[in-house]
């Protein structure tokens, strides 16, 4: 990767007859397949909600793939513990830090933890939200809108900017946004804002990022079957849950995972700003 990096900076001026002939390109083009197995090796990923869910799926796919793994979670030991077994078993590490990141000295301290642990952080996964369901915008207390921001927003700025001290140039940022940014959702008015907000700060952050190096992209899954919704709806509505979308069912968090990887690794060396949407084929505008 260095040495395509370093071809990238200057190429010598050059012309030829259309179409072309790639064997006489100076450099010429990388085409050799990318690294399919262990696409993070010796690699130190922090994943914010990692305890069940997306967030586990992706740690136990990212320990898969030869990454050593940091989970930050709210309160769920049981499930923390049962992801940082299976982790272990693959021969990787795990480090398990329990904290309420709607506080910031608790972002600071994840982040602190994992350097004393790893002394390295090459992958940030922002993760961790929290949703209330309500029918109207009058039944949402100020106390709600600012809980649901604190957890969902500002989390994710305090942990990357204590993680941002140790990324160096290749390291990645991956952020969770929802399908709930881009075509709302009439109940969950104040998590969609705060999903749009990540969005926003997604792009902006890679922007600011990119002289660094340092690549910053997000996730927008839709219906996806994990914790957060058998906890938030109501018996009828989790059984038809994901019903409405073109494949008709809801996902399942391994089928988010790759997505992670995909942007945590260097399969996606070239993309920065961006969104990727598994959703069960609901088409929202990008």
């Amino acid at each position: 990767m260095q040495k395509q990096s370093e071809e990238r900076k200057l190429r010598p001026k050059q012309k030829q007859r259309r179409p072309g002939k790639e064997s006489e390109m100076r450099p010429v083009p990388h085409t050799e397949p990318v690294k399919q197995e262990n696409k993070l090796e010796g690699k130190v990923a922090l994943i914010t909600g990692g305890d069940s869910g997306i967030g586990k799926a992706t740690a136990l796919l990212f320990a898969a793939n030869g990454a050593d793994i940091a989970i930050a979670y709210l309160s769920e030991t049981d499930d923390a513990k049962a992801t940082q077994k299976e982790i272990r078993k693959m021969g990787r590490e795990c480090l398990l830090i329990k904290g309420d990141l709607s506080k910031e000295s608790n972002c600071k301290k994840a982040v602190a933890k994992t350097i004393e642990k790893f002394s390295r952080l090459d992958i940030l996964v922002n993760n961790a939200a929290l949703h209330w369901e309500k029918d109207s915008l009058e039944e949402i207390s100020t106390e709600q809108w600012e809980r649901t921001f604190v957890n969902n927003v500002f989390s994710y700025f305090w942990v990357t900017k204590y993680a941002l001290t140790h990324l160096k140039e290749g390291a990645a940022i991956v952020n969770t946004s929802s399908v709930t940014a881009y075509r709302g959702s009439a109940k969950l008015i104040d998590y969609s804002a705060t999903k749009g907000a990540i969005v926003s700060f997604t792009r902006s952050l890679a922007q600011n990022l990119a002289p660094r190096k340092i690549r910053v992209n997000a996730v927008a899954p839709g219906p996806i079957w994990t914790p957060l919704i058998a906890s938030t709806f109501d018996k009828e509505k989790v059984a038809g849950f994901g019903s409405e979308t073109p494949l008709g069912r809801a996902g399942e968090p391994n089928e988010v995972a790759t997505c992670f990887l995909f942007l945590a690794s260097g399969d996606s060396s070239y993309m920065s700003g961006q969104c990727l949407h598994p959703n069960g084929g609901e088409i929202v505008n990008t």
